[in-house]
């Protein structure tokens, strides 16, 4: 899988079957930068390479491609089928997609509790779930998130990545964001520095701060399960079946999406967490929340529609 984005009004994703022509001593021109920046080639790798590109290959894509062209994943391939998922992808994708899907807004319960505000969040995206994993983690910082500004900066950038530990398909990670917004006309950016304890067998993930400004408390998990959203339609039955059985029943026809549960604990440092400034905070990071999943909900809508323009 390739993944490309460009710039513009609307963000494009297209997903290429994963390279075939081990003998081909060249990048496809597609694939190719006209410029790399020194910040995005000093990303550090938390991403695993297709299986299928020989080193040859690869040296080509290191020397000539910008890292967000390069056939890379999130989610270590070793855990699950590459070519089921690509397969999905090409079910979601253009004039595969006849049957529309609605992906609702994320659902945001809010609960306060001794200083501490805890958020509950689900919702559904019509993408495969190692694909969502990919977006929710983004390392190689692929234009998910809204915009930002005529730079084309995000509203959420990654700045560094670093693999702690791996373990099998546990992986903990020491990230650092930035997150954008603005309040009363001015632009605010706010460093986020998360210690991310995922695994990619079940893509599951913990994650807390080291160090952000304005919190006393930063931490939270999410789970990303697959979605059997053709299941009513072509396999006439509501009970509970895997992936295996699905495909079987649907023929192969069948799409896999994303159910997504999420829990957000914070609290304000101490100077902060009293009234009014207390509410201020929580307001501005549970809108915070909203904006940022949302954005991700507006990504894949796009995505459909450009590719069934195509």
């Amino acid at each position: 899988m390739v993944v490309f984005t460009r710039f513009g009004g609307l963000i494009n994703q297209s997903i290429q079957q994963p390279l075939k022509a081990a003998a081909e001593s060249k990048i496809p021109e597609n694939v190719k930068s006209s410029s790399v920046s020194e910040k995005d080639t000093n990303i550090q790798e938390p991403w695993y390479w297709d299986p299928d590109v020989v080193p040859k290959l690869k040296a080509e894509y290191k020397k000539n491609s910008h890292v967000r062209a390069m056939p890379l994943y999130a989610v270590d391939p070793k855990y699950y089928d590459l070519a089921e998922v690509n397969r999905q992808a090409r079910l979601w994708s253009g004039p595969n997609n006849k049957h529309p899907w609605y992906d609702a807004p994320a659902t945001v319960k809010v609960k306060r509790k001794k200083g501490l505000c805890n958020l509950n969040i689900e919702f559904t995206l019509g993408w495969p779930p190692q694909l969502v994993s990919e977006m929710l983690t983004n390392p190689r910082n692929l234009n998910f998130f809204r915009l930002f500004d005529r730079e084309f900066r995000q509203r959420l950038d990654n700045k560094s990545t670093k693999v702690l530990k791996k373990d099998g398909p546990r992986q903990i990670t020491e990230v650092k964001k930035t997150f954008r917004y603005k309040l009363l006309g001015l632009s605010i950016a706010i460093p986020i520095h998360l210690i991310i304890d995922e695994n990619h067998q079940n893509l599951t993930a913990k994650f807390k701060k080291k160090k952000m400004m304005y919190m006393k408390v930063f931490e939270g998990s999410w789970k990303v399960e697959p979605l059997y959203a053709d299941q009513e339609r072509l396999c006439k039955s509501r009970s509970r079946i895997n992936g295996e059985e699905y495909k079987k029943c649907s023929g192969g026809k069948g799409r896999i999406g994303s159910k997504v549960t999420m829990e957000q604990i914070f609290q304000p440092c101490s100077l902060l967490n009293v009234p009014p400034i207390s509410w201020f905070i929580r307001e501005i990071t549970i809108k915070t929340f909203k904006n940022l999943l949302e954005d991700l909900r507006q990504f894949v809508i796009d995505m459909h529609k450009s590719s069934d323009s195509e």
